[in-house]
């Protein structure tokens, strides 16, 4: 378990929160507009009502003693500066802060940023995605380079194994896991016989993964 500071209830804030807090985690909130703070006292450890861009404030709230500080607020890009930079002043161990763009991590990094996050540029990423290819159902970016897919499997698998498919060979792509109706991910084992309406998870390139999906929809 960990203790997390989360600044800021807007959607992206206050679904973290409740999901960080669902995971276990011992979670307090704080935000400027009291009637978001009241709607969801009694959910979470502890829930504030204070303007974070305040160093009375922040040093009120023993930021050191977190474990992680989320700075989520939505709107005003020098209130999250602001906020970033009295946290790292303030001892904050590990900082993640929200941006919208690349300068804006450029400069929250600069004060004090562990880790910067892009809710709205992620989203339409994934978004942009999964509804350009048919044949991709979920997808998750990682890093410049990497990226996972889950797909369908084609038609013209079923019944076949992935030692015999030999897939990474085939696409340069890693088949990292595989679903069904179910929704339980079982790991891909070499003599696993693919069933109608699975689904794998492919780890790889961005490239190889766009080419792969491609052609599985072809065979399907």
């Amino acid at each position: 378990m960990k203790s997390i500071l989360v600044i800021g209830l807007g959607n992206f804030g206050k679904n973290l929160a409740y999901k960080l807090q669902e995971l276990g985690n011992d979670v307090m909130v704080i935000d400027s507009n009291e009637k978001k703070i009241q709607a969801v006292a009694n959910d979470f450890t502890e829930a504030f009502t204070g303007d974070c861009t305040n160093e009375a404030v922040i040093s009120s709230l023993g930021v050191n003693n977190f474990d992680i500080c989320y700075v989520t607020t939505g709107g005003s890009f020098q209130a999250s500066l602001e906020i970033t930079s009295l946290l790292k002043e303030h001892g904050a161990k590990y900082i993640v802060s929200k941006a919208t763009q690349e300068m804006q991590a450029k400069f929250l990094k600069q004060i004090g940023a562990n880790e910067v996050v892009y809710p709205e540029k992620d989203m339409a990423l994934k978004m942009a995605i999964k509804h350009n290819a048919d044949s991709v159902f979920d997808y998750i970016q990682l890093g410049d380079e990497y990226a996972l897919y889950e797909v369908p499997v084609p038609k013209v698998w079923i019944g076949k194994t992935l030692k015999e498919l030999n897939i990474r060979k085939e696409f340069g792509v890693n088949v990292i896991s595989i679903t069904n109706d179910d929704g339980k991910y079982l790991l891909a084992m070499p003599d696993y016989k693919f069933e109608e309406n699975d689904h794998i998870l492919l780890l790889g390139r961005q490239d190889e993964l766009k080419s792969t999906s491609k052609a599985l929809k072809k065979l399907s």
